[in-house]
């Protein structure tokens, strides 16, 4: 048995709970959160003692619940400013860019997350070739196997390569690691295709993903086969129109509740159909803006009630993979929202949001949850009970002073 002693804890419970000068008190799971000086003492006498120290901070394990990691060897190579700019240079330099790819690449990449807090991932996969690094990892990940294809002769050839894959990180299931689909978008997956994997995902109960109204490029060409997608389908694809509207592909997916990522160009009907649905929205800031295209609106999402967990995306399109770097620029990029009160919703997309989405036992400091937890301190104290979360993700290190992981420390 542990019990980590500190100045603040941020359970990230419904409840908003703040606990101060209190511990956590856990072995694999969390036995009890408690600012009771009595009950501390009484486990002192029977637990490892671990000191927060002075200004110190305790919070859920981050979850990033949306990262390519096999583009991670990108740094300059790719093209940013327009998505279909970026788009053909990711086609260009795919090849060079996972042919470099290792696992021990991988792998250093997974631990500088790791010391950064993130404890779980969502790890989009498209070929397979990060299963086993991620496999290995001492993060919990959800391994979201990506489906694509549009050509309607090869959908029997694409679905059972798509298997195949989907086994083999099925091999490695466990407690931390559990295979997922993705579903890489409305203009790159045949209806045919959808409908196959959707069918799938529901039958095995896995969480599903899918990229969805990205650009208004996407938006153009799905809803009036115009604008910069039209010359790119037609040259590459051989595709004079869409062949799915963004109504249609949301109807898919009535059924399962689904991530979608993105939705910066989603409009009202499509927002309404997500709430209804019961669906999530995953929003990637740095992303988008990179690609040239627009800020999920935060606003219109939280009147519709959509719960929404801010992500990363892939180094493909972002230049850091840390989530409280990822956490400052949707603080900058939203100044319509009131600080406080957005610094707390954007901690709770990454910790308790993002682990009912995902089906986790993890991301509240709470009785009976995993002890998915991170230590580190501030530069100073605060007492305000919402400047807290604030300057949690304004000063949150670079390096947390130590990271749990089922109560062990990794």
């Amino acid at each position: 048995m542990k019990i980590l002693l500190a100045d603040t804890i941020l359970t990230m419970d419904p409840a908003r709970s703040i606990v101060r000068n209190g511990a956590v008190v856990f072995e694999n799971n969390i036995i009890e959160v408690t600012d009771d000086a009595q009950r501390i003492e009484s486990y002192k006498e029977r637990a490892q003692i671990i000191q927060g120290g002075k200004h110190s901070i305790v919070l859920p394990g981050l979850i990033n619940v949306h990262t390519h990691l096999e583009f991670s060897r990108n740094s300059t190579e790719l093209n940013y400013g327009s998505f279909v700019g970026w788009l053909d240079s990711v086609i260009h330099k795919r090849e060079a860019l996972i042919g470099g790819l290792d696992d021990a690449f991988i792998a250093q990449t997974l631990t500088e997350m790791l010391r950064g807090g993130t404890t779980t991932i969502g790890a989009v996969s498209s070929y397979g070739f990060d299963l086993n690094a991620l496999a290995a990892a001492k993060q919990r990940v959800v391994y979201f196997n990506e489906l694509i294809g549009s050509n309607p002769a090869a959908i029997d050839t694409i679905f059972a390569s798509f298997l195949e894959r989907f086994e083999q990180s099925e091999a490695h299931k466990s407690e931390r690691f559990r295979p997922a689909i993705a579903i890489h978008s409305p203009y790159s997956v045949h209806p045919a295709l959808l409908r196959k994997a959707i069918a799938f995902a529901h039958s095995r109960r896995l969480p599903l993903s899918t990229h969805f109204l990205e650009s208004k490029s996407e938006k153009r060409w799905l809803e009036s086969a115009s604008g910069e997608f039209k010359p790119f389908f037609e040259q590459v694809f051989k595709l004079s129109a869409p062949f799915i509207t963004p109504s249609e592909f949301l109807q898919a997916f009535e059924e399962v509740k689904t991530l979608f990522v993105h939705c910066v160009f989603a409009g009202v009907e499509e927002l309404d159909k997500i709430s209804a649905m019961g669906s999530s929205i995953v929003h990637c800031p740095v992303s988008n803006r990179l690609l040239g295209c627009s800020l999920l609106s935060l606003e219109q999402v939280k009147n519709r009630e959509i719960p929404y967990m801010v992500a990363t995306d892939g180094l493909s399109s972002n230049y850091s993979l840390n989530l409280f770097s990822e956490l400052r620029s949707a603080l900058m990029m939203h100044e319509g929202l009131d600080l406080p009160l957005l610094a707390r919703d954007l901690l709770r997309s990454v910790t308790d949001i993002a682990a009912k989405a995902l089906g986790l036992n993890v991301g509240r400091i709470a009785e009976g949850y995993a002890a998915d937890l991170l230590l580190f301190k501030l530069p100073g104290c605060t007492h305000d009970d919402l400047m807290v979360y604030l300057h949690t993700i304004l000063h949150a290190p670079a390096q947390m002073d130590a990271v749990f992981i089922d109560g062990q420390q990794v």
